[in-house]
């Protein structure tokens, strides 16, 4: 298995069960600063973790020469190990890709998911990974950069365990993203003891990463994947036209599971793209290098998606009496489009944030 940023070696694996193992009780939420061009450290503090937890963010140049604008963002979620090798390679690539007029300018947000915490709250409640990262460190990037903040202008991609974190907090979380885009994902096997061929964890190491984060309960480990996500609120990104992107090396050992997944989505009716990249195994760079030109218009679409808001239900630009029509036909338990906070009910608190759109998307 090749290696690269933001990727686990066949040398790193055995330190899996000491990262897991100390995850509760030396929880890292801060990181080293990373020198690279346009890139910034900053930190937010986290109700949820009690601590401050750092980040990292990359700023087009247009950012400082029109003071006005406000700009989409991508937020790229880590693969196992170093939070931040990957970082000035990844920031170097998109930056370029704008530079050259394939996509658009656009704000790159780096989270800090630690080593092996795979973006997920751990069932102990000791690294509310997933809680920090999506309901406290994308407001506060809201409040803090002049961002479009909404919907229509975030995308959530990531590798590895950040192809992961990106199935299961994006696909349940239809309200924060147009885009999604799992590149070289994992875990996606059903039975996360069971290895998909060709990986090299130790079998002690894998315990003890499915203790520290799922408690090595199948049933919470189940509640937190991304299949679970999926067959949630499938009927919410088909309404809201998400658009979703599977990646995946030819010689990836993910990729016997991300084919399962990909049919898991066709079996739902929802649409979305899966690659497989001829040659290339688990790394990012080759990955990302080996979509080719075509890659780069899963960006362009996600951001001209034309459902804008998660409370224009039928996607027709307005938020309207239309919308309150579908809201209520689908009140109760469930997971449709109208389940816009995403908490599994259609109630009044989707009804509160349905009337608080209310009139044209901006």
């Amino acid at each position: 298995m090749k290696t690269g940023p933001g990727t686990l070696s066949r040398h790193s694996v055995t330190a899996l069960a000491a990262l897991a193992l100390s995850a509760g009780a030396h929880a890292q939420w801060t990181t080293p600063v990373v020198t690279a061009p346009g890139v910034q450290y900053r930190t937010f503090e986290s109700s949820a973790a009690g601590a401050s937890v750092s980040f990292h963010v990359w700023l087009p140049p247009e950012y400082s020469s029109q003071p006005t604008r406000r700009f989409p963002v991508i937020y790229y979620l880590h693969g196992s190990g170093s939070p931040i090798a990957g970082i000035p390679w990844l920031s170097n690539w998109y930056g370029t890709a704008m530079a050259q007029g394939r996509i658009p300018p656009m704000i790159v947000v780096f989270p800090n998911g630690m080593g092996a915490s795979m973006w997920c709250d751990s069932k102990d409640g000791a690294v509310p990974m997933e809680t920090v990262v999506f309901d406290e460190l994308i407001p506060h990037v809201d409040a803090t950069l002049r961002t479009v903040a909404a919907r229509h202008g975030r995308i959530l991609e990531g590798f590895s365990m950040g192809g992961h974190g990106t199935g299961r907090s994006g696909l349940r979380r239809p309200d924060l993203f147009a885009g999604l885009s799992m590149l070289g994902a994992g875990p996606l096997q059903l039975d996360f003891m069971s290895a998909p061929a060709g990986t090299d964890v130790p079998p002690r190491n894998r315990a003890a990463l499915y203790e520290a984060v799922w408690g090595s309960d199948p049933a919470y480990y189940l509640a937190q994947h991304p299949w679970t996500a999926a067959t949630e609120r499938a009927g919410a990104h088909i309404a809201l036209r998400t658009v979703i992107r599977q990646g995946c090396g030819e010689l990836d050992a993910m990729l016997g599971p991300n084919l399962e997944f990909h049919a898991h989505l066709l079996s739902l009716g929802v649409p979305h793209q899966m690659i497989t990249v001829p040659g290339v195994d688990h790394n990012p760079p080759a990955t990302l290098q080996g979509l080719g030109e075509a890659g780069w218009d899963f960006y362009v679409a996600a951001l001209s998606t034309p459902c804008r808001s998660a409370a224009d239900l039928n996607c027709s630009g307005v938020v309207d009496g239309a919308d309150i029509g579908i809201l209520l036909g689908q009140w109760g338990p469930g997971g449709g489009v109208a389940d816009i906070d995403s908490d599994g009910t259609v109630n009044g608190a989707d009804l509160g944030r349905l009337l608080a759109a209310w009139g044209p998307v901006p």
